[in-house]
Formats: C-alpha cells, structure tokens, sequence
C-alpha cells in the first residue's frame, strides 16, 4: 500500500490510513481522530494527491460494473424454491447482485402453463423423494419431507400463505427482510417441521416468529383477503408467466438490459457464468472460512 501520510511512523495515522483504503467516510472520521491524537490536523499528514485515487477510485468501480438485478420467483409450497431461495441469500453479499423476492402462485403457473406436478408422476415421484435428501444435505437446509406431501402440496396449497407473504411485501415499504424471515418460517413449517401453511393460526405463529407482534400480524391477515393484495399475487405471477414460467423457483438474471431466465435450483453454476460471478457451492461462507 503506498503511504498516503507523511508521518507513516505513527501507528494511529496508520490505522487510519488502513481503514481509508476501504471506505472513504471511515477514513476522514478516522483521520480526524488520528490527527487530534498527533497534534496535528488532517492537511498536515494526508498526503493528498495519493489519498484522492482511494476517494474516486469506488465511485468509479461502482459505476464500472453495476450490481446486476436477480429476481427470484417463488412459492413455499415449493420445496426446490427454500433450496434456491437459501442459496442465493447466502450470495447476496458475495457477488455483485441486487436481489429482489418475487412471491407468486405456482398453482397458477402451473395450470396457466399446462404443466403437471412432479409428484403426480410415480417414478418422478420416487426421484422427488430421493433428489430432497440428497439436495438438503448438499446445501444444508433443514428439509423434510412432509408425512403426506400430496396433501399437503395439492390438497391443502399455498395460496394463503402466498397471499400472507404478498401482504408482508406490500407492507414492508423499505427492504425485504420482513419478506425473507416470513417465507423462510413457512418453509420451515411445511418442509421442516410437517406443520400446516393454510389457517389464519398457522400464518400468525409464521408471522409471530418472523418478528411482528400480534397486533402487526392480525393486520397482516385481514390485508392478506384484501383485492389489493390478491390482485398483487395474481400480478407477480402474470410477471413469472411473462418469463415463460412453467414452474418453481424461477430465477431472472438482468444482464446488459437483457433477462436470462433460469428454473430449478441446480443452474446456479451457468447462472454464475453468465452474469460474470464465480459459484463457491452452496455454502460460499463455509468455503471462504477455510482459505
């Protein structure tokens, strides 16, 4: 690193200095106590010219190679959606991505598509059942299959519970973190824990568990029957069929103002290749720990 202070002997300047190469508001709060430390004031041991290469120099990095937009489609009533769903949160903050949860209805893409369920199909079936286990131990997901996944895919559905998580996205004005914890505790519930994803008391313990208090839950499931929010449902999943959706979790990619359209949770790899990332597997963090 070149030394961009003049009195580089001083291990407070240097701090400072250390930290600034990273984020330049760190560095000016930095470099101000670092002075006040020394004596001194900021102009009199920042080395300008060089300093200023380390305040431009993010600006046009950002500007360079913008964060590419990822959407992700999905239902809970889908099992390879909390798989694809895990992985890409993992990998929000590892490649330059802006993610965005698109919560639709797969019982309406599905007959909007002409597709039929895997699991309608014995030895897909058979495969389905065999594939998860494997799948979960792969990305470390707490999957299980229900007791009777037929009922409860088919039978039961998800249609409130989409409805439930459009009414937390409506909700939420700034992020998505309420959007994240709600859908991941009915994952958790119907793919976990063989718990039911359809009665108002199953949304509100999901809720209650995502962090809203009772009252902010009770005013989560009267929104969830309102037309406003089936009307967002049905939107996003016009948006999925707009992509050509013919199931779940449906990933788009917006490179260079163009949409790459991916399905399932096993195309993270070309999904990589393609928006000039690099996969790690399904666990990045576990693998940077061991570098």
């Amino acid at each position: 690193m070149p030394d961009i202070l003049h009195n580089t002997d001083n291990h407070l300047l240097r701090a400072a200095a250390s930290i600034g190469t990273s984020s330049p508001s760190h560095f000016l709060r930095w470099a101000g106590w670092a002075g006040r430390k020394a004596g001194k004031t900021v102009n009199q041991f920042v080395h300008w010219p060089i300093i200023e290469r380390f305040l431009v120099a993010p600006h046009i990095c950002t500007m360079s190679n913008p964060r590419k937009v990822v959407e992700l489609f999905y239902d809970v009533v889908s099992p390879y959606s909390w798989l694809g769903f895990e992985v890409l949160c993992r990998y929000r903050n590892v490649w330059n991505i802006d993610l965005r949860f698109r919560p639709a209805y797969l019982g309406g893409v599905m007959h909007l598509s002409g597709n039929k369920p895997p699991a309608t199909v014995p030895n897909k079936a058979l495969y389905m059942a065999t594939d998860l286990v494997r799948q979960a131990q792969y990305c470390n997901i707490p999957l299980r299959s229900p007791a009777n996944p037929f009922e409860a895919m088919f039978e039961k559905g998800s249609l409130n519970a989409m409805r439930f998580v459009t009414a937390v996205s409506e909700k939420e004005k700034v992020g998505d973190s309420l959007v994240e914890k709600v859908s991941r505790e009915l994952w958790k519930r119907i793919w976990s824990a063989d718990q039911d994803i359809t009665e108002p008391g199953s949304l509100s313990e999901a809720g209650l568990k995502a962090g809203f208090s009772a009252s902010e839950v009770e005013e989560l499931l009267k929104l969830a029957k309102s037309q406003q929010v089936k009307d967002k449902l049905k939107q996003t999943t016009t948006e999925a069929m707009e992509h050509k959706a013919f199931g779940f979790p449906l990933i788009v990619c917006h490179v260079d103002g163009k949409p790459e359209v991916f399905f399932g949770s096993d195309r993270f790899e070309l999904m990589a290749y393609c928006i000039g990332e690099k996969w790690q597997g399904p666990q990045p963090d576990k693998l940077t720990a061991k570098m």
